[in-house]
């Protein structure tokens, strides 16, 4: 087993890599066009962005994905910098801890719903992606076990009786003429098992008990195939699954599209110059720490209002720069821009820019002076190497504006529960009571930092 933390450590290319590039190569490739998280400039770059080769030195590093290759025997975990110590060797138990941490992140994701019951985290799991193949197993076996999808679906048949609409001219030319009267052509919508959704679960379920190694997931994939035997086999893309829409009645059919969707999405497995089965199931951290932060705030702060990325704003006035901050903040009184930069700052104490970049000052100048706002928040993640989380607040004067300050404002987020890494973990325990004192932590700390300064906006307009 192998860990890489993202743009940190490095590993020897060993031999048995032999390949692994060019297999990375066409899982870069192959991958979803409407990925899960998608890439902004994905479909010009033709190479893998998931680790990095480096050649000279026969050295590989990861880049800024998390998750995990199976090669050639190899599992190759990529985990999130955030928890990089360079004098630490994780246990397998603290790389199950920083996968749960993967797991609660994604809980408050805006693209998935996680079913929400105790699960065997404690179970030697190889990594986080044998828990996602569990939770969706084991809650797609518990609703297929009490309730079956059906939907209308439109069918063309031949009948010896009419049924919905006849088909008038496939009748007289392919059945009236040769003498087949007593055949008719007939298009009906029918309440039918064999539908698209369950195609879907059925080629996904397929997909997971080929990849997964763990004895219960089997178990669990393989009830699921049983109920749905007469279902077809059908090759599907996570695109189907965006297109599939609930009525209230089955409802809680919607998570198990999610799971679906996720899995298509980022994982791809195939049988690689017909020699090995390969895997891989990788998300971008950055795109899954803001989707969080997002999340969070939308479902834990009753007085804020979170919408995300607002498109309506250019730098020019040709319209060709879109300006997208990713957290657009409201309340009653007051609108408020929040950026997130999954980046690692205030690492060097005699630096004043406490790790903040000079490209990032500039974007959050831009939106200040286009939204005409005066205040921006920056919120990054914070570390675990670090004790207390830190906050920095700059000052800058536009003096096309007379003067008028802008004040950009960056905080570190307390998304990591240290004391959890180092705790043994337990078979049966909810993911949202692991990190029920993080949650409460993070609550604090984003009203300490939003609720203020909508007051001191709502005391200024009142004067």
């Amino acid at each position: 087993m192998i860990n890489l933390f993202e743009y940190q450590n490095k590993v020897d290319i060993q031999a048995s890599f032999d390949g692994l590039e060019a297999f990375l190569d066409e899982i870069w490739n192959n991958r979803e066009k409407n990925s899960f998280y998608s890439e902004n400039d994905g479909d010009k770059i033709e190479s893998q962005r998931f680790l990095q080769f480096i050649h000279e030195s026969k050295k590989l590093k990861s880049n800024k994905y998390v998750g995990v290759i199976h090669y050639q025997g190899h599992k190759i975990n990529l985990l999130p910098k955030i928890f990089f110590d360079p004098l630490k060797e994780y246990s397998t138990n603290e790389l199950n801890q920083i996968q749960n941490h993967i797991l609660w992140w994604l809980s408050y994701c805006r693209k998935i719903k996680f079913p929400n019951y105790k699960a065997s985290l404690g179970e030697a799991k190889s990594d986080f992606f044998e828990v996602l193949i569990y939770l969706f197993s084991k809650y797609t076996r518990e609703l297929l076990n009490s309730s079956i999808y059906q939907q209308y679906e439109g069918i063309n048949s031949e009948l010896s009786f009419i049924k919905g609409r006849l088909n008038t001219n496939e009748y007289i030319n392919g059945y009236l003429s040769k003498g087949k009267w007593h055949k008719l052509n007939c298009s009906y919508d029918a309440f039918v098992f064999d539908n698209e959704f369950n195609r879907i679960i059925k080629y996904v379920t397929t997909l997971l008990f080929n990849v997964t190694r763990s004895q219960d997931n089997k178990k669990n994939l393989r009830e699921i195939l049983f109920i749905l035997d007469e279902v077809s086999d059908e090759r599907v893309t996570a695109e189907q699954c965006s297109r599939i829409l609930f009525n209230p009645m089955f409802g809680e059919f919607e998570t198990v599209r999610d799971y679906c969707q996720l899995f298509l999405s980022n994982c791809i497995s195939f049988d690689y110059k017909n020699e090995l089965k390969l895997f891989a199931f990788l998300l971008p951290m950055e795109y899954i720490f803001e989707d969080f932060i997002f999340g969070f705030i939308g479902k834990e702060l009753d007085h804020v209002t979170a919408k995300a990325q607002r498109s309506d704003i250019y730098l020019d006035e040709g319209k060709a720069f879109n300006l997208k901050p990713d957290l657009w903040l409201k309340t009653d009184f007051k609108s408020l821009i929040a950026d997130t930069k999954y980046k690692i700052v205030y690492s060097d104490e005699k630096d004043p820019k406490k790790g903040i970049s000079q490209n990032d000052l500039y974007q959050m100048l831009a939106y200040a002076v286009r939204f005409e706002v005066d205040e921006i928040i920056l919120f990054y993640p914070n570390t675990i190497m670090q004790i207390q989380e830190e906050e920095t607040n700059l000052t800058i004067k536009d003096a096309l504006a007379d003067g008028k300050e802008i004040l950009i404002k960056a905080f570190q987020l307390p998304i990591i529960n240290r004391e959890l890494i180092g705790t043994k973990l337990e078979r049966e325990i909810d993911l949202q009571e692991m990190f029920e004192s993080t949650k409460q932590e993070l609550i604090i700390k984003l009203e300490s930092i939003l609720l203020p300064a909508l007051d001191n906006v709502n005391l200024e307009e009142n004067k």
